[in-house]
């Protein structure tokens, strides 16, 4: 009986993100894998989903809210059954609800010019953006567009709108600026520095799923908590960064006669592991800064390519309290209207004296009595990369100056804490989330997603598996496609094996 379970395959997942985990569990689950091993370069589980304290609070320095929660949507489905939820969410009424995708909020816009702007102008300017972005999305299988880049496309249908304007030059100049900050927000989502970097044939392909966005109460960071606690704990090695993956090799461990794998893992620290299957779930940004020294022999050209070729951007998080609110009490969205830009401008390019105007929106963290008057702030793009490199100090600084020239009171007391998220410099991650790039398509995911060797005929099938949000077609940037592509991953392996032989490392034929 030993020897035959020291028979069955031994299996390596790198990283303990949903994808990561969820591989993981599924594999766990089957008796066909007694041999396997986690290994998450950090001190934590749960990758991009980070729940942290700030003051006696608990905030998302990552993933922040489940996306179409709805019984299609496994994440929602696995808080679900953890009784991670409450109540409203998991509601049918919740879960019906379409609002192709972030719900509209009570939201105040305020201007650089101290002024709050008329809700109706602004619900006339974001239903025009809105049927703009939506026609982006009709181009999907069309053999040809006339131009590369959703930027593009909404600037041209903006240049041809503001000619049909009647409106004084001031409301027109006013309406531009609103446009603008749409477009900023835009990035936000895609994950991108401008959105001239996002393809316009593929971006109908993303799919969104029916049901009001929600949140976990005590924090994102239960979900992986709970996947984590379905693991052995022996099986999961924390601070064990892989810096190599060699396969299509004959490894033997030491002193150990007979038995080949054909999957060798390095380790940072020295320590290696051999494997007959290895799934990787890194970050597509850290793909991007070391797939060439990370997998050996080196990847086929085309997935090389996509690497390369498909979008990784940042989006990060600035958390401000204060002592009291600047914004009305029913206000649950403050964005910010810079009246001197324009889509139609190119803007400028100086980080140092502007990186801030990226800032456009902040969410008014709900209910006040459980976190005071807490404003979290999004920023994307090269200006979120630059805010990374800044001190706490120099980041309260700017925005206390701009929250003053937003509400006209240069007297305005400061925030009283400030904590970012810096998911550009954290070294296994490399930046936020996928986005498909000019350039890239649809195509390029899955083949991405493709296991080595591409060879059906090899006899050593699925040596490396790849999962993660960058590898999931329809769902990329979500936790939902992170973790369906773990399943995705596990489940090769599952269906290659004879599972009713359990004692037998034998894959079916």
């Amino acid at each position: 009986m030993e020897a035959a379970a020291e028979a069955r395959p031994r299996v390596l997942v790198v990283g303990a993100g949903l994808a990561g985990l969820g591989a993981a569990q599924r594999l766990s689950s089957s008796r066909a894998f007694p041999h396997l091993r986690l290994l998450e370069s950090t001190g934590r589980a749960g990758g991009r989903v980070c729940s942290q304290r700030f003051g006696s609070e608990v905030v998302e320095m990552g993933a922040h809210w489940i996306h179409g929660p709805s019984k299609e949507n496994p994440v929602f489905q696995l808080a679900s059954d953890y009784g991670l939820l409450d109540e409203e969410a998991m509601s049918e009424e919740n879960q019906q609800i379409e609002v192709g995708g972030h719900p509209l909020l009570p939201a105040v816009f305020y201007s650089n010019m101290g002024r709050v702007l008329s809700p109706e102008l602004v619900e006339g300017v974001r239903n025009l953006f809105s049927t703009l972005l939506d026609q982006t999305r009709e181009f999907l299988h069309m053999p040809q567009v006339s131009v590369p880049s959703v930027g593009e496309y909404l600037r041209k249908e903006i240049a041809q709108q503001v000619k049909e304007w009647t409106d004084d030059d001031e409301t027109k100049w006013l309406k531009l600026a609103i446009l603008n900050t749409y477009f900023k927000l835009e990035c936000c989502v895609s994950g991108t520095h401008s959105m001239d970097h996002v393809a316009l044939g593929p971006f109908g392909e993303y799919a969104m799923l029916p049901g009001l966005d929600c949140t976990f109460p005590g924090g994102y960071g239960g979900l992986p908590d709970c996947m984590l606690t379905s693991l052995l704990k022996e099986s999961v090695l924390f601070h064990k960064p892989v810096t190599a993956v060699h396969w299509g090799g004959s490894y033997r461990e030491e002193n150990q006669e007979g038995r080949t794998f054909p999957v060798q893992v390095e380790c940072e620290d020295g320590e290696q592991f051999l494997a007959d299957h290895v799934i990787i779930t890194v970050p597509l940004g850290f793909l991007k800064e070391h797939h060439e020294t990370f997998i050996d022999p080196p990847l086929p050209p085309r997935k090389a390519d996509a690497i390369r070729q498909l979008g990784f951007g940042t989006n990060n998080k600035i958390f401000l309290e204060f002592e009291q609110p600047f914004w009305p009490p029913d206000c649950q969205l403050i964005q910010v209207v810079w009246e001197d830009e324009s889509p139609l401008v190119e803007a400028g390019t100086d980080l140092q004296a502007s990186w801030f105007r990226k800032l456009i929106v902040f969410l008014v963290l709900q209910p006040p009595e459980r976190y005071g008057h807490v404003l979290c702030g999004f920023i994307a793009g090269k200006e979120s990369e630059y805010m990374e490199t800044l001190s706490d100090a120099a980041v309260l600084t700017a925005l206390t100056d701009v929250i003053r020239r937003l509400t006209g009171n240069p007297h305005l007391a400061p925030p009283k804490k400030v904590m970012r998220s810096q998911w550009h410099s954290a070294p296994y991650t490399r930046g936020s989330y996928s986005y498909v790039a000019v350039g890239s398509s649809g195509d390029d995911i899955d083949v991405l997603a493709q296991p080595l060797p591409e060879d059906a005929a090899d006899p050593r099938p699925l040596q490396v598996l790849f999962a993660g949000e960058a590898t999931h077609r329809t769902f990329y940037s979500t936790t939902h496609g992170a973790l369906l592509s773990g399943w995705r991953e596990a489940d090769r392996l599952l269906s290659l094996y004879d599972t009713s032989e359990s004692y037998q490392h034998k894959p079916r034929l």
